[in-house]
């Protein structure tokens, strides 16, 4: 049975379609049921003869998959490219790998192409596309019948306009059909009512040469020193620290319903090696790993969708699109700090099920830039991600020097240092990854703390 917002939005999208407008935005948050959406509109267009294939396009294959799971229940139809199937599932990154045929087949029949998550892909025109937009631009913008595109975070970390996407002028604030906000969906009990913990830490003292700073909170510390916020989530006693609020809230949650699992969001293979130790031996959890250096990653997401244990800790596997339903507790310990990636990961654990227990609870650390996400949470588009903006060659420049993308495509922050700071009370010389003497002999830490932020009180 289609949700409310779900019918609402196929029905929009069919009257434009059939005012001959080819192209349709849906901005629903995450965790709100985009792809059934999509599969929907695809049913209604084949039953109604506008359309003789369709095709879908996602960030991941983790998600490609999910969306092939999903067409196909709901088409009642196989939806692999294949003989006899009505479509298929694909990522950004194959279509430049996708002979000539392909491009024939859609340019001689009527095709509906659904974009998932499409912020991944940007550019208004060539000269400012990434290489995902330049191929939606050149080889499916123009020769698809319909189109519909769906974003829960529709804007870019690189401020780049989104592709096929357009802007009011002359504010830059992007223009969508449909939108389906995390308030509707919470008040519709769509998705569960976030609660956000920000950990911090009252009693840092920092000894550099001799000399013995002393700081009240881990924001202080990071703009009054050069120790970077990689030091903060690969310290043990900091990790520990997270992880057991984690744990604790998990084996509350897991009283009542004795399938939740917890998501952790690491930084690297070792960050989530020696994460998934401290689970396993200091919190006596059951842990499953999953990075993109797995070699069959999907199935290892799979095992943990389909068994009951405890955590799953993930590198660059799990943000958007992954759908596990019993995730309900998440601890953020990722140098990625962007918005969007941001509410991506939360959106993991918003997802409604059939357990008694629907509490959602996000763990990290009270930095800068999560503090300020955390507190704006209840803006489905935030003011500071609204505009558009084309970077000029010197401001291109500074943006790659900060970031990059891994190994999974998905943007990181470079590391500002390579310091690996212990914070404890013993005295350490720690040295780099070139073997030299890190700036900081020693880092103490004082008591916890943490505060609460819990959104949507009024619905």
């Amino acid at each position: 049975m289609l949700r409310k917002w779900q019918t609402e939005c196929s029905e929009q999208a069919l009257q434009k379609y059939k005012e001959n407008k080819q192209h349709f935005f849906c901005q629903a948050t995450p965790g709100a049921g985009k792809t059934v959406l999509a599969a929907t509109v695809a049913s209604r267009l084949l039953n109604e003869d506008m359309i003789d294939l369709v095709l879908c396009f996602s960030p991941s294959l983790s998600v490609s998959n999910g969306i092939k799971k999903t067409f196909s229940q709901i088409l009642n139809c196989t939806f692999n490219g294949g003989l006899g199937s009505i479509g298929q599932s694909l990522t950004y990154q194959s279509i430049q790998f996708i002979n000539d045929d392909f491009w024939k087949t859609l340019r001689n029949h009527r095709v509906f192409v659904v974009f998932d998550e499409i912020h991944h892909c940007s550019g208004s025109e060539l000269e400012n596309a990434n290489v995902w937009g330049q191929q939606v631009l050149t080889k499916i913008q123009g020769f698809a019948t319909y189109t519909l595109a769906m974003s829960g975070t529709p804007w870019r970390s690189d401020s780049l306009p989104i592709v096929m996407s357009e802007y009011s002028e002359p504010e830059g604030q992007i223009l969508v059909d449909y939108q389906y906000t995390l308030k509707q969906a919470i008040f519709d009990k769509v998705c569960r009512t976030p609660k956000l913990v920000l950990v911090d830490n009252e009693h840092l003292s920092v000894t550099s040469d001799e000399k013995v700073e002393s700081f009240s909170s881990i924001l202080e510390m990071l703009k009054q020193t050069k120790t970077s916020y990689q030091s903060v989530i690969h310290n043990q006693e900091a990790m520990e620290y997270l992880l057991g609020l984690g744990c604790k809230k998990l084996a509350e949650i897991r009283t009542q319903s004795t399938n939740a699992g917890g998501l952790v969001v690491a930084s690297s293979v070792q960050h989530a090696q020696t994460i998934q130790k401290i689970l396993s031996e200091k919190y006596s959890q059951s842990v499953s790993i999953v990075t993109y250096r797995h070699e069959e990653p999907l199935a290892e997401i799979e095992r943990y969708r389909q068994s009951d244990a405890q955590w799953i800790v993930s590198v660059g596997m799990i943000s958007e699109g992954t759908d596990i339903p019993r995730l309900q507790v998440c601890c953020h310990m990722s140098s990625v700090k962007t918005e969007l990636y941001f509410r991506q990961v939360l959106g993991r654990i918003l997802r409604v099920n059939s357990l008694i227990d629907q509490q959602a609870w996000f763990f990290t650390f009270a930095e800068q830039s999560l503090i300020e996400f955390s507190e704006r949470i209840e803006q489905d588009i935030p003011d500071s991600c609204m505009f558009a903006k084309i970077l000029s060659a010197s401001e291109f420049e500074v943006k790659t020097q900060l970031f990059h993308l891994n190994e999974n495509n998905c943007l990181e922050e470079r590391n500002e240092t390579n310091l690996e700071l212990m914070w404890n009370n013993t005295t350490n010389i720690n040295a780099n990854k070139n073997g030299s003497l890190s700036v900081f002999n020693e880092l103490q830490l004082g008591a916890f703390k943490q505060r609460v932020i819990s959104a949507f009180l009024a619905t």
